[in-house]
């Protein structure tokens, strides 16, 4: 297997390999990705009968699907002002409600397929690093009124009394999320797809397709697949098959670690089995994970991967920041992984011609997100619904490639700049 040493790997409960492909095979739908979103189409085709063939690059969940922060909650990587600002105020509730959706998704996935290595743990508290009550209560009873969201407002005395730092003033938690080992998850999915008839070729990555005519053909380096769709669920990892797509995102990359186990250090600090991030752009995300054992933390983004070395000093740098007594917790791993956003910084969700299905650009979103989109693109793949044509305001867009990256890096600085003097000021 090729997995990047994580702590998803490390704990990785099952390990068998799969084949690669090698010589010619016919199905309806080949995918091509084997990610969160690749795999979710493939169960949701397979439970409807369809021949599905999925092609994986390297091994199931090696990109950003398997190696991420494991949060399962509503919502995107930009704010529902800005959708509906492009859609228009109802398909932005429409779109919202689709992110709830997928959380019930995975939830129900877990539940049906009985993957208790998954270890879904309940609540997502999203903190803020500034004084902003007041807004903070009118946006939670704003969501639980629209969407049934069930957000508990916290005050800066309750968040400080499980959260014991002196950046959070105040917090909304949402019981309906939660979060999970999704590596396990993924791998799981794998199997029940198999099950029900599908297949599916690690180390395989298409190499060179035809996309033009009724019959598809997609080519790897010793085998070709011929069928009806195609369906492109690449991320951060994509390579050059299909221009239109490469181009139209950009691979950035974020950050985690995992501690060293010390429960008793860490319970000075974090009293709540809930995951946790902050307001800023590219803020902190963590959780507890073994029991309240070890501590995983993630965050930071840059448009080129850094060593793990260095990453693991930036991640430590903001971790004791926000909890000065966690400066003895050592550790023991740190790793990093490519995102994929568009421009927009929404997902690209749709047919680009007939017959081929893109669903990607993901980064940001969280892995509810992502199984949405494969499953409303199973839809429509089987004629049952159009829902994909909500994302249609959020296309294809150029990326802005070199130009593109470098814009992003300053953007994020800048942001950086911003949210550091909002924090002084409050």
């Amino acid at each position: 297997m090729s997995y990047p040493d994580t702590y998803y790997r490390r704990t990785m409960t099952e390990a068998s390999d799969r084949p690669s492909l090698n010589g010619s095979t016919e199905c309806d739908t080949v995918i091509i990705g084997g990610g969160l979103a690749g795999l979710t189409t493939a169960l949701q085709l397979a439970r409807a009968k369809l021949a599905v063939v999925v092609l994986e690059a390297e091994s199931i969940g090696f990109g950003a699907s398997g190696r991420n922060g494991g949060f399962v909650s509503a919502g995107f990587a930009t704010d529902s002002s800005a959708i509906a600002r492009v859609t228009g105020a109802e398909r932005a509730k429409a779109i919202h409600r689709l992110s709830i959706e997928g959380v019930d998704f995975v939830r129900d996935t877990i539940r049906d397929l009985n993957i208790t290595d998954a270890r879904p743990t309940p609540g997502i508290i999203s903190a803020l690093r500034y004084d902003g009550g007041d807004s903070l209560k009118r946006y939670a009873e704003e969501m639980n009124r629209d969407f049934g969201s069930d957000l508990e407002y916290m005050d800066r005395s309750q968040i400080r009394t499980i959260l014991k730092s002196n950046r959070y003033f105040q917090a909304l938690r949402s019981p309906k999320s939660f979060h999970i080992h999704p590596l396990n998850y993924l791998r799981a999915m794998a199997r029940e797809i198999e099950r029900l008839g599908g297949r599916i070729y690690e180390n395989s990555a298409a190499t060179d397709c035809q996309l033009s005519g009724p019959e598809k053909i997609v080519r790897t380096t010793h085998g070709h697949v011929k069928a009806r769709r195609v369906v492109l669920t690449t991320g951060g990892y994509t390579g050059p098959l299909v221009g239109k797509l490469k181009r139209s995102f950009l691979p950035i990359a974020t950050y985690v670690m995992i501690s060293e186990e010390n429960p008793e250090l860490i319970a000075t600090a974090i009293a709540t089995s809930s995951a946790i991030g902050d307001n800023r752009r590219a803020g902190d995300y963590y959780r507890v994970v073994d029991d309240g054992k070890r501590l995983l933390w993630g965050g930071r983004i840059t448009t080129r991967a850094a060593s793990p070395a260095a990453l693991a000093r930036e991640l430590r740098r903001e971790m004791t920041g926000t909890y000065p007594q966690l400066s003895d917790l050592k550790t023991e791993l740190a790793w990093s992984g490519l995102m994929s956003y568009a421009r927009h910084l929404m997902p690209q969700i749709g047919e680009m011609m007939p017959g081929v299905w893109h669903c990607t650009a993901f980064g940001g979103h969280g892995l509810n997100t992502t199984a949405m989109g494969g499953k409303i693109v199973a839809e429509g793949i089987l004629g049952q619904s159009d829902r994909y044509r909500l994302f249609q305001p959020f296309g294809l867009v150029w990326a802005g490639g070199v130009a593109g990256l470098a814009a992003a890096q300053l953007t994020y600085w800048k942001l950086q700049a911003q949210d550091w003097w909002r924090e002084r000021a409050a």
